[in-house]
C-alpha cells in the first residue's frame, strides 16, 4: 500500500471518527434536552391541572372513590381554563390514591395507564414518578404527581405525551447527520488523495530523479520544487545538494582516473626513450667482435647519462605521487628572507655568469620549509633554462599574505603554451631541446598548494615570465 492512500485512508478515518464522536454528542445532547423539555412541559401543565381538581372537590364535584362505578368525563367538571386548555398530543387522567382511574376526557375504562407498583408506592409517600410505557403502540412519557391536601393524598394525576414526535426526529437528524457524514467523509477521500498527491510529488519526483541517475550515470539531474520551504521541501533541497556533492564527486573522481590514465601514458612516453637507449645501447656492449674501445666510452658516457634522467625522472615522479597522495606537510612559521637567500646562492652556483638579484622583506609564512625552497629552486631552474637574462626575486608583504615573484626578462611564453604550463609533462615547442621532462612547475603547484599557497605564471612575448607565489603570513 502506497503512503499516498495510507495517508489518504488514515486522513479519512480520524476524520469520520470525529463525525462519529460529533454526532453521538449532538444526538445525545438533542436527546437529553428534548427529554428535559417534554418533562417541563409536564410539569408545568400539572400545577394547573392539579389546582383544578382539587378546587373541584373543594365546590363538591364528586369524583368517585370507588371502582364499580365508570370513570367520569372531563365534560362533568366545571368549565375551569386548565380543562379547557388541555393540548391534545398531553394524555391526562385522574387516579384515586390506591392507582384505579377516576377520570379522564371520555370517561372510558380502557383509558387507564400504565402505573407500576413502585411508582404507586412512591406516590403514596408524596413523591412524584416519571415512567416510560407504551400506549396504544406508541412509546409514551408518563408524568405521576400526587394531588394533596392537609398532607393527604387525595387523588394521583397522570400527564403523558407521546415521544414518537421526539424518537422521529432524532432519528431523521441521525440518518440526515449519517448522509451529511458520508458525503463529507467521501468528499475527504478524494481531497485528501488530491492534497496527498500533491504533498508527496516532490518525493515521486526524487525517486524519479533517482531512477534516471541509476539508468543514465547522470548527477547533473535535480529535483525541480517550488513548494514552501516545509520538511517536503527540505528534503528536496538536502536530496538535490546531495546529488551536487555527488556530482562533484564523481567529476573530481573521472578527472583523477583522465589525469591517472594521462600520467600513465605520459611517464610509459618518458621512461620509453632512455629505456630503449640503454637497451641498445647494452645490445652493442654485447657485439662479437667487440666495438673499438672509443666507441664503447661513448657508449658507456651515453649509458650513465640516460641512467641519471632516469633518476631524475623517478625523483620526480615520486615528489607528484606523495603530493598527489596528500601527504601532510607540517604548517609552521618561515622565516622566507633566509631560505631566499639560500636559494638565490645554490641557483648562482648553476651559472655563474648569471644576475640573480634578491630583493626581499623580512617576512614570515605559514608552511613547510622544504616545500617552500623546493618550490622556489624549481621557480630558478625554469628561469635560468628559459632565458640569459638576469633572474629578480622579490617578496613583499600584500594584506595578510607575502607575495614572491620569480621574474626573468627573457623572450616569454607563447599564448597557447602559457595556458598549459603547469600540466604534467608538457612542454612547448621553443623548449623541447632544453633538458627535463615537463614535470618541474606541475611538481611546484603540487607542493604550493599542499601548505596552502598559490601559484601563477605571467608572461609576455619579448618581456619575459614571472611566476607569482602567495603564502599566508604568521599571525601575530
Amino acid at each position: 500500500m502506497s503512503i499516498r492512500l495510507r495517508f489518504t485512508l488514515l486522513y479519512s478515518v480520524i476524520l469520520a471518527v470525529i463525525l462519529l464522536f460529533i454526532g453521538l454528542a449532538i444526538y445525545g445532547i438533542l436527546s437529553s434536552v428534548t427529554y428535559l423539555a417534554l418533562q417541563d412541559d409536564l410539569r408545568r401543565s400539572s400545577f394547573g391541572l392539579g389546582e383544578a381538581i382539587l378546587s373541584a372537590n373543594s365546590l363538591n364535584v364528586q369524583i368517585p372513590l370507588v371502582t364499580d362505578r365508570p370513570p367520569r368525563s372531563f365534560s362533568d367538571f366545571p368549565e375551569d381554563r386548565p380543562f379547557r386548555d388541555l393540548r391534545e398530543r398531553e394524555i391526562v387522567r385522574i387516579l384515586d390514591p390506591h392507582g384505579n382511574l377516576l377520570a379522564s376526557p371520555q370517561g372510558r375504562v380502557e383509558d387507564a395507564l400504565p402505573l407500576d407498583a413502585n411508582g404507586l408506592s412512591q406516590l403514596q409517600n408524596g413523591h412524584e414518578w416519571w415512567q416510560t410505557a407504551t400506549v396504544n403502540d406508541q412509546t409514551t412519557l408518563i408524568y405521576n404527581r400526587p394531588l394533596t391536601q392537609n398532607g393527604q393524598t387525595l387523588y394521583i394525576l397522570q400527564l403523558a405525551r407521546s415521544l414518537e414526535e421526539r424518537n422521529r426526529s432524532l432519528r431523521f437528524f441521525g440518518l440526515s447527520f449519517g448522509g451529511l457524514s458520508l458525503f463529507i467523509i467521501v468528499t475527504a477521500l478524494g481531497v485528501g488523495w488530491l492534497f496527498s498527491g500533491a504533498l508527496l510529488r516532490p518525493i515521486a519526483q526524487i525517486t524519479q530523479t533517482a531512477q534516471t541517475i541509476g539508468q543514465e550515470r547522470n548527477f547533473s539531474h535535480r529535483v525541480r520544487y517550488r513548494g514552501p520551504r516545509d520538511e517536503v521541501g527540505k528534503l528536496a533541497a538536502t536530496f538535490n545538494d546531495m546529488l551536487a556533492q555527488l556530482q562533484d564527486a564523481y567529476e573530481k573522481v573521472a578527472h583523477s582516473l583522465e589525469m591517472q590514465r594521462n600520467f600513465v601514458a605520459d611517464v610509459s612516453h618518458e621512461l620509453r626513450t632512455p629505456l630503449t637507449t640503454l637497451r641498445g645501447n647494452l645490445g652493442l656492449l654485447r657485439r662479437q667482435p667487440p666495438i673499438p674501445a672509443e666507441e664503447r666510452d661513448d657508449i658507456l658516457s651515453d649509458m650513465t647519462d640516460e641512467s641519471d634522467r632516469l633518476i631524475r625522472l623517478v625523483n620526480d615522479l615520486l615528489v607528484l605521487a606523495r603530493s598527489d597522495a596528500g601527504r601532510s606537510l607540517v604548517k609552521e612559521p618561515v622565516a622566507i628572507l633566509p631560505v631566499l637567500e639560500e636559494t638565490c646562492r645554490q641557483a648562482r652556483a648553476l651559472d655563474p655568469a648569471r644576475d640573480i638579484r634578491l630583493e626581499a622583506e623580512d617576512l614570515s609564512i605559514m608552511g613547510d620549509r622544504d616545500a617552500f625552497k623546493q618550490v622556489l629552486l624549481i621557480g630558478l631552474d625554469n628561469a635560468l633554462k628559459h632565458s640569459d637574462s638576469p633572474v629578480l626575486v622579490t617578496a613583499y608583504r600584500n594584506g595578510n599574505q607575502a607575495e614572491i615573484r620569480v621574474q626573468d626578462f627573457g623572450p616569454g611564453i607563447p599564448p597557447e603554451t602559457l595556458e598549459h604550463v603547469f600540466d604534467r609533462f608538457y612542454r612547448g615547442e621553443d623548449s623541447l631541446t632544453l633538458p627535463g621532462f615537463g614535470l618541474g612547475l606541475s611538481i611546484a603547484k603540487s607542493l604550493t598548494e599542499s601548505i596552502g599557497g598559490t601559484i601563477l605564471m605571467e608572461s609576455e612575448a619579448g618581456m619575459g615570465s614571472t611566476l607569482m607565489l602567495s603564502f599566508f603570513l604568521k599571525e601575530d
